[in-house]
């Protein structure tokens, strides 16, 4: 049940907004609780049972780390839970991928090929996992003492505005608002967190599907039929597409979460600004990063260390980012593709884009677009045939595309790179950072989010494209 899917859109969310605002403040976290476990059974019912079992027991461990008075007791409890949490997310998400490559290694060695039944990917299993470990070490490091109540726990990790695309939200960043939010339950907070929904459907459905469209077109020919123009243009297509259609899930995610009271953290800033990949990265999918960071790169050493260690770091953690992503070689070496831009970063790159000012937004957007032909194909050698038709596919005029592709390709490169201008701010972000609205922005956010709403819902009813690129994270 995505968010712009029509269930969701005419039924789920206005039943269950109806639900919530008639509740008490008492069982509002109820009706949340109750409204997410039917949001994620809607299309993952075969693992639900499997879901809350290992919230009982990571539940129940951590309580018992809590408790215990003995440092290396504490310590057993929290290896435990993460040996567990990692060894689902291993299984279900990588053991096809394990099995595939020992089946085809065992091929080339004239065995056998390995026969075994295929493993269904639970959705939103990374967030989940990511999240179920952030509660455990942010208790264990005593950043937060463990939530009482059970119920609240499962609100936390099941919660549905955030379950199966991020942002990924760590325990201590919502923790008091768990139990009590009724400073954010106001009618300005609902207005806000209403027109920042507004806006992150309408980046999804009204740019990120136009794209992903043609997109998925041209990434669908064969290398032959791939000039080294349309191949670009399909990389630059899939580049915007991604952007509008992630950071507009987040918006979505971000405004129910304010409409409910819950402050989740921002996760998108004007990526393809950057003017390195460092500074992509703090820009692009900020929960991640920071989960990186403060739970894989810091414990490993960090900046702590030699030059030599904090290059392997990086490559290290940036290889694992891609492995978080997907189970795929092309994803192993989209992350390894990043690390290597970070270590370059390190050893030069910073100081030549420093020189070119603004001017290396341009060579640093080149090389995330190529980044995500990476991301975007099916296979490594797909990927790696794409790339060979982009610089090496020889000039021919491009085939015929709508006017409506080429407005929004310009709408959607110049949301993207507005923001390298002078004195240009997240501005929806700025609009909506007041906590009481004047009267002419309440009645103007009141009219914009009408309008990207109808909008919108003229687009998914009108439209039979609507994918959902996450069900592989």
């Amino acid at each position: 049940m995505v968010f712009s899917s029509t269930l969701f859109l005419f039924y789920f969310l206005p039943g269950f907004l109806l639900l919530y605002f008639l509740a008490p403040h008492r069982l509002k976290n109820a009706v949340a609780l109750l409204a997410s476990l039917g949001f994620y059974a809607w299309g993952g019912l075969p693992f639900l049972a499997l879901f809350l079992a290992s919230v009982v027991v990571n539940f129940v461990l951590i309580r018992f780390m809590d408790r215990a008075e003995v440092p290396w007791h504490k310590r057993i409890y929290l290896t435990v839970s993460i040996v567990l949490n990692v060894a689902m997310l291993f299984y279900f998400k990588y053991a096809n991928f394990f099995l595939e490559n020992a089946s085809a290694v065992n091929t080339a060695l004239g065995g056998a090929a390995l026969t075994w039944q295929k493993v269904v990917l639970p959705i939103g299993i990374s967030f989940f996992t990511f999240e179920k470990l952030t509660y455990t070490i942010d208790v264990y490091r005593g950043v937060n003492r463990p939530l009482r109540s059970f119920w609240d726990f499962l609100l936390y990790i099941m919660l549905f505005p955030k379950m199966i695309a991020g942002p990924i939200v760590r325990f201590h960043e919502i923790a008091g608002q768990l139990t009590d939010r009724r400073a954010f339950d106001t009618v300005d907070h609902k207005l806000a967190g209403l027109f920042r929904f507004g806006l992150g459907l309408a980046k999804k459905v009204l740019i990120a599907n136009v794209l992903g469209q043609e997109a998925d077109r041209i990434f669908a020919l064969a290398p032959a039929e791939l000039s080294a123009p349309l191949a670009w243009l399909g990389a630059v297509a899939y580049t915007f597409q991604i952007y509008f259609d992630f950071s507009g899930y987040s918006d979505m995610a971000i405004g129910l979460g304010r409409i409910m009271g819950f402050q989740f953290p921002e996760n998108f800033n004007n990526p393809y600004v950057s003017r390195s990949i460092t500074e992509f990265w703090q820009r692009w999918h900020i929960t991640l990063g920071r989960w990186m960071r403060d739970y894989l790169y810091i414990p490993i050493g960090g900046n702590r260390v030699s030059p030599s260690r904090l290059y392997v770091n990086l490559w290290t953690v940036f290889i694992l980012s891609g492995f978080w992503h997907g189970a795929a070689w092309n994803f192993i070496v989209w992350g390894a593709f990043h690390g290597l831009f970070l270590v370059l970063d390190r050893l030069f790159l910073l100081r030549v884009s420093q020189r070119l000012g603004v001017l290396s937004v341009v060579p640093t957007f080149l090389v995330t677009v190529v980044g995500w032909v990476l991301f975007r194909a099916e296979s490594l050698a797909a990927a790696l045939a794409y790339l060979e038709r982009m610089f090496g596919g020889g000039l021919a005029p491009l085939p015929y595309f709508t006017t409506e592709f080429w407005a929004i390709l310009g709408l959607a490169a110049g949301f993207s790179f507005m923001a390298a201008l002078p004195r240009v701010e997240r501005w929806e972000v700025g609009l909506l950072a007041a906590e009481r609205l004047a009267l002419p922005r309440a009645v103007g956010l009141s009219v914009a989010t009408a309008v990207l709403l109808v909008l919108s819902a003229g687009a998914i009813l009108g439209s039979s494209f609507n994918p959902f690129i996450y069900f592989r994270f």
